[in-house]
């Protein structure tokens, strides 16, 4: 196909697929392709999908059905998690045209000169145990900050998930080239960095630029801290048996590093996270939180909850919820647990009706609710410093345009829409 053509892409699931859909977008403008926004009429529609949950794959095939109605001669593209995990099955949704497993993700420039529509799905996939290549992406304007995808895959074995297999060993970037990259990106006036991975406290594996290394996450933030001039970064997730009380000191030191955490905890129950397979107990992340909040008081910790997961009785349910009210923290992400394919909690009994599963979701996510409002009260009457990001313009009830940032404690903040605030840090007090 002639490279004087349109693009469109879609992505599923997590910061990291933002990252590599913004990178993957940036190789085709490059090579001369327009882009163009996923409800337009495009020649190509790329799909980065997840495979997280059943609804994921769900979204990915009503996604391809709607190309279908709307422009039956574009070409459709799948990558991602669910390409790699089940290409075969992908190949079967009528209109899907190419699709891309782990090892060929970056490689989408040279498969979509080799296309041709009518012809049989192609599908370019590998076995994930041949995956050790690390290709280095951020995002930049597609989403509300610059996510920096630093490290990828997992050599983790929890039983509920698929992202071994669909990602790869873990392996990452090095100290120096992420630097490099960072030092780049603020050149470009970002002002804020994610940073990404789908294991992040496990950065300092794997190869980069062909040569083997050995570094830590903690020697990667104090890098950041002392060779770049980015006023902030943020730590995506991180695992609590990763996150040491030397990071968690260096971030409470640091004027670069926001006081804002992420840590999964997936369950409150020490026998459901044996079931797991999780690499930790309740009582080291209870003194991870604890102390973080002694250092940093002010400081915003998201938690990830699986609600429903095969093994959680009625009472280990129980436990998680009286687990989480007693922690000091500021929000939850809470999944439903859904079965994959190929994993091992498909043998463990008992199964939780999906009517509890919901139940159970609706419940922890009440308390998400609660535990925010109560972080953000607490916040009120201190003044704390805003990016106001750009170009995120929206609007308010009345139709007035407004401008949306975050506080280094990641709290939102709204203000009528001010065009020198764009992209700018400012000090404003809560209320």
């Amino acid at each position: 196909m002639s490279p004087k053509q349109s693009v469109a892409f879609h992505t599923l699931g997590c910061k990291l697929n933002f990252s590599e859909t913004s990178t993957l977008s940036r190789q085709l403008e490059k090579e001369g392709f327009e882009k163009k926004a996923f409800t337009d009429i495009a020649d190509v529609y790329v799909i980065n999908t997840c495979s997280v949950t059943e609804n994921a794959d769900k979204e990915c095939r009503q996604l391809v059905r709607r190309i279908q109605r709307q422009a039956p001669e574009s070409f459709v593209v799948i990558t991602g998690c669910y390409a790699q995990l089940k290409p075969q099955e992908i190949a079967q949704i009528p209109g899907v045209d190419l699709v891309l497993g782990a090892a060929e993700k970056f490689n989408l420039v040279q498969h979509l000169s080799t296309l041709t529509k009518g012809d049989d799905t192609k599908i370019c996939s590998c076995d994930i145990e041949t995956v050790s290549g690390f290709n280095a992406s951020y995002s930049v304007n597609d989403r509300t900050r610059t996510f920096l995808k630093v490290q990828d895959g997992c050599d983790y074995s929890c039983t509920f998930c698929t992202i071994p297999m669909a990602r790869g060993k873990s392996r990452s970037d090095s100290v120096q080239n992420v630097v490099k990259q960072a030092n780049a990106l603020e050149k470009n006036g970002v002002k804020e960095i994610v940073l990404t991975g789908i294991n992040l406290g496990d950065f300092g594996k794997g190869a980069a630029g062909g040569r083997k290394h050995q570094e830590s996450f903690f020697e990667l933030v104090q890098a950041l801290d002392k060779e770049t001039k980015i006023p902030r970064y943020r730590i995506s997730s991180i695992e609590p048996n990763l996150l040491t009380n030397e990071i968690i000191e260096w971030v409470a030191a640091s004027d670069q590093f926001m006081p804002h955490f992420h840590i999964p905890l997936q369950s409150g129950s020490n026998e459901v996270l044996k079931l797991m397979q999780r690499r930790y107990a309740t009582d080291l992340y209870e003194d991870r939180i604890s102390q973080i909040k002694k250092l940093m008081p002010h400081a915003c910790i998201g938690v990830d909850v699986i609600v429903g997961s095969p093994g959680e009785t009625d009472a280990y349910f129980k436990e998680t919820m009286d687990f989480l009210h007693t922690l000091d923290i500021s929000y939850l992400h809470v999944f439903t647990y859904s079965e994959r394919a190929m994993t091992k909690a498909l043998n463990i009994k008992p199964i939780v009706p999906m009517s509890v599963r919901h139940e159970r979701n609706k419940i922890a996510r009440n308390l998400s609710y609660q535990k925010l409002q109560f972080f953000t009260a607490q916040q009120f009457g201190q003044t704390r410093k805003v990016l106001f990001e750009s170009p995120k313009a929206v609007k308010d009830s009345e139709g007035l345009l407004m401008l949306e940032g975050y506080t280094d404690n990641y709290i939102k903040v709204e203000t009528p829409y001010r065009p020198e605030w764009s992209n700018q840090i400012i000090d404003w007090t809560l209320s």
